[in-house]
């Protein structure tokens, strides 16, 4: 069936869909049949250079060979068990995290999506204080159902989704790039903004902070690092106020920034932890880590949450090779690599390209802000766009992100080579030049 037939079916059939729609339309844009490492196929035969990793799912490499075997082996084994009961993969796969987390972290359950991971560390965290109010970051982003999409001000849009779910609070993002202050490291400016947030959630919730939840570096929201120590004064904010710190590290854990998960890099240990994105290495797997005391008592008396496919064993091996890849081959240290070849090359291009506001990220996971001016920092939102609709069609694949629509952001699955990343930022370079006037 050749691309022209596969459109017609798909516009015939298929619920038209999709976060990026009124940038690049599905049916304009390519249908993937293949792929391999960090490279994907269409039916055409075109080449290219996967640096969204798939739907950030894919950063082990497209078809990594140990999750496959593992896949191969758990379909021919086990394909289904009921979500009462144990399995050996999932069982064995939450031993496995217990050895690669820190301590009080210690127990595991595992469901489907990054948003589900996220209802259930709500619904945790809710039991174990005995409170409803919820914070997160007006920048984060952490699902979408209706739960999650109400935590994901980056991405809501209650106008076409119906009212948000009542109790979860906005509290301010530290955006370093578009804030006063934040020029010469001084910390008053993240700090103010940090108190201002808790004293938000004091009035919207009044003794009634359940926990709070942020991604350690807010990826949707437009590839934005917290300030070094942040984490740390907002864990003492939240527990001064009798509630949890969650951290959601679907996208930056299990070694994408450098180490086994973000929150080591901050001197701190959450209370509730979420995983998903490549745990799986490309399948459908999420799980909420936290310590013994919490899950005891967010227990008592029974806890009710899952789908029918939540622990399915092929999953739950899948997510087991996924972490022994991690360890063996030494990921952490393959992200670090990474991403200083990477941004070599990209502050080169800094230096020679006005339109190029701000580069930032880590490891694999990077970010370029463009501007239409340095001084005023005025987004090229336009710009941004046109230049995502360019760099497709010349085989290159990556995402448009931030509250102005102007941050391009990049994430490099663990197996690209330098010639690839030199191939994708000529590419960039090219499109820059096209539709930025630079």
């Amino acid at each position: 069936m050749d691309t022209k037939e596969l459109h017609e079916l798909a516009e015939r059939h298929l619920v038209h869909h999709g976060l990026l729609s009124d940038i690049v339309p599905a049916d304009q844009g390519p249908i993937f049949a293949r792929a391999e490492g960090s490279l994907i196929w269409d039916t055409e035969g075109r080449e290219y250079i996967d640096f969204n990793s798939g739907q950030m799912c894919s950063a082990l490499g497209h078809n990594n060979l140990r999750v496959t075997r593992a896949i191969t082996e758990a379909a021919t084994t086990l394909t289904h068990a009921s979500s009462v009961y144990y399995n050996v993969p999932q069982v064995r796969l939450a031993a496995r995290i217990a050895e690669i987390v820190d301590a009080p972290l210690s127990r595991s359950m595992f469901i489907q999506s990054g948003a589900d991971s996220n209802e259930v560390a709500v619904l945790l965290a809710r039991r174990y204080t005995g409170r409803s109010g919820i914070g997160a970051f007006h920048l984060g982003f952490h699902g979408y159902s209706d739960q999650t999409r109400a935590m994901s001000f980056c991405a809501a849009a209650p106008g076409y989704y119906g009212p948000s779910v009542p109790d979860i609070h906005a509290i301010p993002t530290p955006y370093a790039y578009r804030a006063e202050g934040a020029e010469d490291g001084d910390e008053r400016w993240w700090r103010s903004l940090l108190q201002t947030g808790l004293e938000l959630l004091d009035v919207q919730c009044p003794d009634n902070l359940a926990g709070v939840i942020v991604e350690p570096l807010v990826s949707a929201g437009g590839v934005i690092e917290l300030p070094t120590g942040f984490l740390a004064a907002l864990r003492d904010g939240v527990h001064a106020r009798g509630g949890l710190l969650i951290l959601d590290e679907a996208q930056t854990g299990l070694a994408k920034l450098g180490t086994m998960f973000a929150y080591q890099q901050e001197g701190i240990v959450p209370d509730i932890m979420t995983l998903s994105k490549h745990f799986g290495g490309g399948m459908a797997l999420s799980a909420v880590v936290t310590s013994d005391e919490i899950a005891a008592k967010a227990t008592a008396g029974g806890l009710s949450f899952g789908h029918s496919h939540s622990s399915d064993p092929i999953a739950c091996a899948a997510g087991v090779a996924s972490i022994e890849e991690i360890v063996e081959e030494d990921l952490p240290a393959r992200a670090v690599a990474i991403g200083a070849y990477w941004r070599e090359r990209v502050n080169d291009l800094q230096q020679r390209y006005p339109s190029i506001g701000d580069v930032r990220g880590r490891g694999t996971m990077q970010g370029i802000e463009l501007v239409r001016d340095r001084a005023s920092k005025e987004p090229a939102s336009e710009e941004a766009r046109a230049i995502v609709r360019a760099a497709i069609p010349k085989g290159l694949l990556f995402s448009l992100r931030g509250p102005h629509w102007n941050v391009l952001r990049f994430v490099l699955p663990f197996t690209t080579t330098e010639p690839q990343i030199d191939r994708a930022l000529g590419i960039f370079e090219d499109a820059l030049r096209e539709t930025a006037g630079d």
